[in-house]
């Protein structure tokens, strides 16, 4: 039987894991349904709409988040769909099929999260209204809203725009935010790297991350989050599954010109929780700094003596208060966090068994086979197939 092919064109500035995940999910969609597609995207991953009208294609894939881009299709005749942000006003929402991440459920799994822990302070990171970043608008409403309804204030920032002649006015300002507000506190940020702005000030001003701040991101970057020491939880979007519900219902206009517009939200994966927000109330400041210690170092091989030399207590007082505040000692604190290290490098998959057994700091593979027996009554190699498939 023989199938038209149709010439599509896919239109992103792909610089960020979003916008490929999104890209990804459409090449899926090829593949799980065989369609006949040329699909056209530039070598670069940049968008480039001068002269978009003279594309002889049969349809186009477009990021709606983009003004210009929406802009630049306003008048072209082939099929689209737009691909963007969720909004609360409908009438806010483009006259072409569109497939948004859903910004009320990604807020409110990472209000969600931060609640779980025990927080009940809340803030927002975002970014400067213009409308390139209406998708960032709508997140800050949303966890307005969020905290209006349970009773909570919340402290919003929205900042700079970065860029390198203003970048240390702008983490000033940010530094001089992050003081005003109380302690404890969960501040969601509008994306990643500005989560990284986070934690970069907090680590300047001294404020303890994750005992007096806590902090999700949202967009599960690898860049951001390998770019800072400490490990940042973060909200996955559903950018596959976006990508994926694109192209099909690109795939029915053009079977079908005359279908209604439809949108199409898709909610997030959920919630990857790091070390940015292993919360817990602690009412004794020197295990707060202890605790911090710990998870920072824990897995370079510390030992008691290196967090008493930290804290600048002695041995003696800080497990008593150890002890008062947590029903644990100290050495039981670094071996807990060099075993939850681990036990989340092994359901990643993505690593041999040595190398993890480096990075969770346990001097041998041998050494961290007899932790895992002793625990779990497991091998490491037996935790990680039984695990593996948890990971969102």
């Amino acid at each position: 039987m023989h199938t038209s092919r149709h010439g599509i064109s896919l239109l992103f500035n792909a610089n960020k894991v979003y916008d490929r995940q999104v890209i990804e999910g459409i090449g899926r969609y090829l593949q799980s349904s065989k369609v006949a597609w040329d699909v056209y995207l530039e070598e670069d991953f940049l968008a480039r709409i001068e002269r978009i009208e003279n594309w002889v294609g049969d349809g186009i894939i477009a990021d709606f988040d983009d003004p210009s881009i929406q802009r630049a299709l306003q008048h072209s005749k082939l099929p689209i769909v737009g691909v963007g942000g969720s909004y609360q006003d409908q009438a806010d929402y483009p006259d072409v099929p569109y497939v948004a991440t859903d910004n009320l459920a990604v807020i409110r799994a990472a209000y969600e999260h931060l609640k779980q822990k025990g927080l009940e302070r809340f803030a927002f990171y975002g970014l400067p209204q213009d409308d390139y970043h209406r998708w960032a608008i709508e997140r800050e409403k949303a966890i307005v809203q969020l905290c209006d309804e349970d009773g909570y204030e919340c402290f919003v920032y929205r900042g700079h725009h970065t860029r390198p002649e203003t970048w240390q006015g702008a983490m000033n300002s940010l530094s001089e935010w992050l003081q005003s507000l109380p302690s404890p506190v969960g501040i969601i940020s509008v994306t990643d790297a500005r989560a990284r702005h986070l934690l970069q000030a907090c680590d300047q001003i001294g404020k303890l991350v994750p005992e007096q701040i806590s902090i999700v991101g949202i967009d599960d970057d690898d860049i951001a989050r390998n770019l800072s020491r400490i490990s940042l939880s973060s909200v996955t979007q559903g950018a596959l599954e976006m990508g994926y519900q694109a192209a099909k219902l690109l795939h029915r206009r053009l079977d079908n010109p005359n279908l209604k517009n439809k949108i199409v939200t898709v909610p997030p994966v959920g919630v990857i929780g790091r070390q940015s927000t292993d919360y817990k109330a602690l009412g004794d400041p020197f295990v707060a700094q202890a605790i911090h210690f710990i998870s920072q170092n824990a897995c370079s091989g510390i030992k008691v003596q290196q967090v008493l030399d930290y804290v600048g207590i002695s041995r003696s007082n800080l497990e008593n208060r150890f002890m008062e505040e947590c029903r644990h000692s100290i050495h039981h604190a670094i071996h807990e966090r060099k075993l939850k290290e681990a036990c989340q490098l092994l359901a990643q998959g993505d690593k041999p068994l040595p190398k993890i057994a480096t990075l969770s700091g346990y001097p041998s593979l041998p050494y961290m086979y007899a932790v895992f027996r002793k625990h779990y009554n497991l091998t490491p190699k037996q935790y990680q197939q039984q695990n593996r498939s948890n990971v969102l």
